[in-house]
């Protein structure tokens, strides 16, 4: 199973976190290539006492041009370059390799969700499912991986941890008798398309969208193992590997003589330094990286086999089987109360608890959330500066408080000719002329122009026309609300004046009632 050490790099502090992982011995750099170092540090000394002890003078000579030879071309060898690109391509394959690895696990709440049914045939749908897809994946894993196949060598296995029953391993026997050159991993999924269907037919599964959700998932599951396969069946090119095998260990030969301590001056190298007669510090450490880089690359190669970083592949197949069957049987339909959480009067909290508070720290912010803006500065081009034109716009004092804004338009005139078009207003004076040109040259200028220019006359005096419309427009809603104004007024001075005559009429009334009676008094007293 693949070494796991993230816990104790979770935070680095003083000189690093990664000098504690040195002291590791499995899956460890030591353990890997402490057989390649042995033996080539033997072949050192041995070539080394030889020379010192064995040879003669003339001998020694020839050693010593061997030396000097594999020392001044073992360098160019390309071993950083070949080795470093082979490697990166072996990490990202066995990463590829897990991450295609299929977890039963999305399909499993499929079936837990959608399959209804609580009696035993519901039950025995749902487990039936997971339990195809688990012996599925076995199957593959069986395929690829000398891990799994010691542990199922044959269909009885299966039988007897109980993914596989004996009439299921008779259907597989018979189909690989009549096609003995196909792996037969995939009929345990289309078993469970069929239960899927059948579920479908039989109501168990409540519309078509669900059952082709559940499908996908079963073809996605499919082509999970079948890129097992491929992975399996498609290696690096031997060619390549080939190369940076033979790259990594003639460079090593070369080293054994070409990094030997002789006794001779040479003004090129330095060939009898003192360090290198008694241990070849910097050769072993050479070798430690380079062939430690190599080995790493053979380790993770094939990620399905006894290596100490390769996949626990038991451990999946174990787990596959347990969650499946924990999901689809034993929480099918299941859940816990549905009770208020603490928040419930809150809406949301705005902070949660801290077992110690000293921990709590700052929300992370945008980048730009404390950027230093400068003060913006208007353009001058954008500055609107004094002139001598007449001011539109009047702001009346008075209507000041009542945050009222009167724009005063001043009058135009257009005046109209078969060779121009003028806009003057009576205040100012100005007047525009849009064509200041007569007739009869307007009439030889177009003569002369060609059909673009006459349609960007043409298109001028549209637009000009379409001006004049709007400006009439303004012109017209000015005027009506100037009436409406006027009218309005008109009509409260109407209903006032009315008010008055109203009360001159019923003062008029009471007055001459008063009199009436004061005669009839009067009469009463002289006919007394």
């Amino acid at each position: 199973m693949t070494v796991s050490y993230t816990a104790e790099v979770a935070t680095c502090r003083r000189f690093g976190c990664f000098w504690k992982l040195l002291i590791r011995w499995r899956a460890s750099i030591y353990k890997i290539i402490w057989v390649d170092l042995l033996t080539f540090l033997t072949c050192f000394y041995f070539m080394a006492i030889v020379y010192r002890f064995a040879l003669r003078e003339c001998d020694r000579v020839i050693f010593e041009d061997i030396v000097m030879y594999c020392h001044s071309y073992g360098n160019m060898i390309p071993l950083s370059f070949v080795l470093g690109f082979y490697v990166s391509i072996i990490v990202e394959r066995w990463w590829s390799q897990y991450t295609t690895v299929p977890w039963p696990d999305p399909l499993a709440v499929y079936v837990s969700a959608l399959v209804r049914g609580q009696d035993e045939h519901g039950r025995l749908m749902r487990r039936t499912i997971m339990r195809y897809m688990c012996l599925a994946l076995t199957m593959v894993l069986s395929m690829i991986s000398p891990v799994i196949k010691r542990r199922f060598p044959t269909y009885e296995q299966l039988i007897e941890v109980g993914l596989l029953n004996a009439n299921e391993a008779n259907i597989i026997k018979a189909m690989d008798v009549k096609f003995p050159k196909h792996p037969k991993y995939w009929m345990p999924i289309i078993w469970a398309s069929s239960i899927v269907t059948r579920a479908r037919k039989e109501g168990r599964i409540w519309d078509d969208f669900s059952l082709k959700s559940m499908i996908d998932e079963l073809n996605k599951f499919r082509s999970g193992c079948n890129m097992l396969t491929h992975y399996d069946m498609i290696s690096v090119p031997l060619v390549y590997t080939q190369v940076v095998t033979l790259a990594v260990y003639t460079y090593f030969f070369a080293a054994i003589f070409g990094h030997q301590w002789i006794d001779r001056e040479s003004t090129t190298a330095n060939y009898q330094n003192m360090v290198n007669y008694y241990f070849p510090v910097f050769s072993t450490l050479e070798f430690f990286f380079f062939m430690g880089w190599l080995k790493v690359a053979e380790t993770l190669i094939c990620p399905f086999g006894d290596d100490d970083d390769d996949f626990e592949l038991n451990w999946v197949i174990d787990r596959n089987l347990q969650v499946s069957y924990l999901i689809v049987d034993e929480m099918h339909n299941d859940h816990p109360q549905l009770v208020r959480d603490q928040y419930w009067d809150e809406v949301f909290p705005n902070e949660l608890p801290y077992l110690v508070e000293a921990e709590r720290a700052e929300h992370p912010e945008a980048s730009t959330a404390r950027l230093p803006l400068a003060k913006p500065h208007p353009h001058p081009s954008t500055t609107v500066a004094k002139s001598d034109e007449t001011d539109w716009t009047d702001f009346d004092a008075e209507h000041e408080a009542d945050n009222e804004l009167k724009i005063r338009f001043a009058p135009r005139q257009f005046k109209f000719s078969n060779s121009s078009i003028s806009i003057s207003d009576s205040l100012g004076g100005d007047t525009i002329d849009m064509l200041d040109e007569e007739g009869d040259e307007l009439g030889s200028q177009f003569s002369s122009q060609d059909d673009f220019e006459l349609l960007k006359v043409e298109r001028e005096k549209q637009r000009m026309d379409r001006q004049i419309q709007h400006a009439a427009l303004t012109l017209e809603l000015i005027r009506s609300e100037l009436g409406s104004e006027g009218s309005a007024s008109e009509a409260s001075e109407a209903s006032k004046k009315r008010g008055q005559e109203v009360q001159t009429d019923k003062s008029y009334t009471s007055q001459t009632k008063k009199d009436k009676d004061q005669e009839k008094d009067k009469d009463h007293e002289d006919k007394e």
